[in-house]
């Protein structure tokens, strides 16, 4: 009995070989039922029912936002049908009573015309308003799922960058992503159980006039149906967000083994055939998943249709009793046949649809509840005014720590960016240097500690407009498939700009050469996802990257800062130093340039240098104190020096030790 009236539970996962050697172990997320949250929602058929009328309020609300006049239209057209399938089913008892009824043939078929008549009548009404249904609904149904589409980007778009970076925000993310699908399927699946809750009712008032005693077996008929469809339903669920991080792997291993990044290793280190392989015992898993799915869905299918038709066998023996005690003539009799079967016919559709609404609202659930979380970690979007002028900013004793990690990544800094300087942070790989920037930029705030800009506590200003304020230019920025022109230009998108408005931004950065031998110009696509589009090289991508920088730098006429992040990764030794040149010329008296980069050649000229090692600030200084005071930066700065140096002058490397294999 638990297994058919229990509450649905994750299945043992089968972990394939390809899980544990790829991901280290089985990609199941365990619901938990505790802290999952659904943790309210007891996967029972009386509780899904309890949930049922806000959520369809949800969906119906979501329609009336889209479209009223068309929702307004489908619940008409839905009424009338109802009611037409009401005056069908009294123009068949009419025509049963004639048929029936005392007289020879020609006068009970007379008498049968006007029944008929009245039927056919209906059934072209019906077909009108159904087809007036359908047409509304189909109008709706597109505008509805816009608006959730539109409600899902703007949410993620609108949290704080520490959400983007917290695994469970992200699966959050993920299964959210199936909402606005869902949301749009809802509103059909409303319309048809609308629908068919109509005509039942109008059923179920004419097996009343007929006799009482048939509605409730009717009722009977169809429970063990919707007990049954709503069971395989949440089993589906269940089985989806449990395996959702496993569909997503094998959805990156197919991406990995097309991708034009990782094509060259596919075919040079054997990796295609490596990962097909893996490919194949995950999807032999998921496979196995399914298989389970559909057992366990016959099972359930076969109990119901046999409580389903033990209940039909008594309606009939019902019938056939009232029969025979004389409390049902023949005619009504076979009026009610015709009514249980249209009535079961009903609450099949209805059971059926009701079971769509339930299962689609479950992911319509998971779409309103990362919208709330999303809303709780929004980037708050009052706040009092950035200062228009502002002599410097600053960060004082500043403390962030990730929360997967131990280790502090930043530990009581404090450094200080004028405006007109160009400020240097160098470190080793995982010294602190990006979530510094992060915290600069006012992306991530300090748990501990404050940041400045003159006077101001960036927690106090209006964040979007202290994002206003930044210029970024980082070695990973977004190289977005779009023409050369709307890659510069939406460094500031909000403003509209022409060719020629952008060629000074274009002749800054030295992405004139760049740019003249693109077919159509700056008017030409880039990054080949699309039909005749160009993919430049790194360096080429990198001026690209300034001229976006000097764009969105160039409009502002407030205090700003530029933030740039090894900038020239990319670049040949001579382009690297024309683009630092470019770089430093970017400070003015209303613009401090902050230069990140393990480049140390690039930051000799740096009005001040701040050194991170392990999270803290470990040296600042000039080029040349640093330098004097032996420590760490100079030992950086020799290093790299060292590379540059004579040949005679670099130790030779050791011989390589050879296995005695004797």
């Amino acid at each position: 009995m638990k297994r058919f009236f229990g509450k649905v539970r994750m299945a043992e996962p089968q972990i394939s070989d390809a899980e544990r050697e790829l991901f280290g172990g089985p990609l199941r997320y365990d619901m938990g039922w505790s802290q999952h949250e659904h943790a309210g929602l007891d996967l029972t058929m009386r509780s899904a029912l309890r949930q049922m009328p806000r959520l369809v309020g949800a969906a119906l609300r979501m329609a009336w936002n889209a479209d009223r006049r068309a929702l307004v239209a489908v619940a008409i057209s839905e009424l009338g049908q109802g009611i037409a399938a009401a005056v069908a089913l009294l123009a068949v008892n009419a025509v049963m009573h004639a048929l029936l009824g005392a007289g020879d043939a020609v006068e009970r078929l007379h008498s049968m015309l006007p029944g008929l008549l009245a039927a056919a009548g209906v059934a072209v009404v019906n077909s009108a308003l159904a087809g007036w249904s359908t047409s509304r609904a189909g109008r709706l149904e597109p505008k509805v799922e816009r608006i959730a589409t539109t409600q899902y980007l703007a949410a993620a778009t609108a949290v704080e960058l520490e959400a983007i970076d917290d695994p469970d925000f992200r699966r959050l993310i993920d299964i959210a992503q199936y909402g606005p699908a869902s949301a749009r399927r809802m509103i059909g699946a409303c319309v048809s159980a609308l629908n068919s809750s109509i005509s039942l009712i109008a059923t179920a008032g004419v097996l009343t006039v007929l006799h009482p005693a048939l509605l409730p077996m009717l009722l009977v008929i169809a429970a063990p149906r919707g007990w049954g469809a709503m069971r395989v339903a949440q089993e589906r669920y269940v089985s989806m967000m449990s395996w959702i991080e496993h569909v997503r792997a094998s959805r990156l291993i197919g991406n990995l083994l097309t991708e034009r990044t990782a094509a060259q290793e596919v075919r040079i280190h054997a990796v295609g055939p490596f990962l097909l392989d893996r490919y194949r015992h995950m999807a032999a898993s998921a496979e196995s998943e399914q298989e389970r799915l559909a057992a366990s869905k016959a099972v359930t299918e076969w109990v119901a249709s046999a409580l389903s038709g033990v209940a039909m066998a008594a309606t009939y023996g019902t019938m056939i009793w009232l029969i025979m005690a004389g409390h049902m003539s023949l005619a009504v009799a076979g009026t009610a046949v015709i009514a249980v079967r249209t009535g079961s016919a009903s609450l099949g559709a209805m059971v059926m649809n009701i079971n769509q609404l339930h299962e689609e609202s479950l992911y319509v659930r998971d779409h309103g509840q990362f919208l709330v979380e999303a809303g709780r970690r929004t980037i708050p979007e009052t706040g009092r005014p950035v200062p228009e002028q502002v002599k410097r900013v600053s960060l004082e004793h500043v403390t962030y720590r990730y929360p997967d990690r131990d280790a502090p990544a930043l530990d009581d800094v404090t450094l200080t960016f004028a405006m007109g300087s160009v400020t240097a942070v160098v470190g080793e790989n995982g010294s602190g240097k990006s979530t510094l920037m992060k915290i600069l930029s006012g992306l991530l705030l300090p748990h501990d500690g404050s940041v400045k800009w003159g006077e101001a506590n960036l927690s106090g200003l209006e964040r979007a407009k202290v994002f206003d304020r930044v210029s970024l230019l980082t070695q990973d920025f977004q190289r977005w498939p779009v023409t050369a022109a709307m890659n510069i230009r939406i460094g500031r998108p909000d403003r509209d700009a022409s060719v020629q408005d952008l060629q000074a931004s274009v002749d800054y950065a030295g992405a004139g050469s760049v740019t003249a031998k693109l077919p159509n110009g700056l008017e030409s696509m880039l990054g080949r996802m699309f039909r005749g589009a160009i993919e430049l090289s790194g360096g080429e991508w990198q001026k690209v990257g300034l001229a976006r920088t000097h764009w969105r730098s160039s409009t502002s006429q407030s205090d700003s800062i530029l933030i740039v992040d090894e900038p020239t990764s990319a670049l040949d030794p001579e382009a690297e130093i024309a683009a630092f040149d470019r770089i430093r010329r970017l400070a003015a008296p209303n613009r401090a340039v902050v230069l990140v980069t393990h480049r140390m050649s690039g930051v000799r000229h740096a009005d001040h240098i701040y050194v991170l090692n392990q999270g803290r600030l470990v040296e600042d200084g000039t080029h040349d104190s640093l330098m004097a005071a032996a420590g760490r930066y100079a030992a950086m700065f020799d290093t790299q020096a060292a590379q540059y140096a004579p040949t005679s002058t670099i130790p030779k490397p050791t011989s390589p030790d050879v296995l005695d294999t004797a």
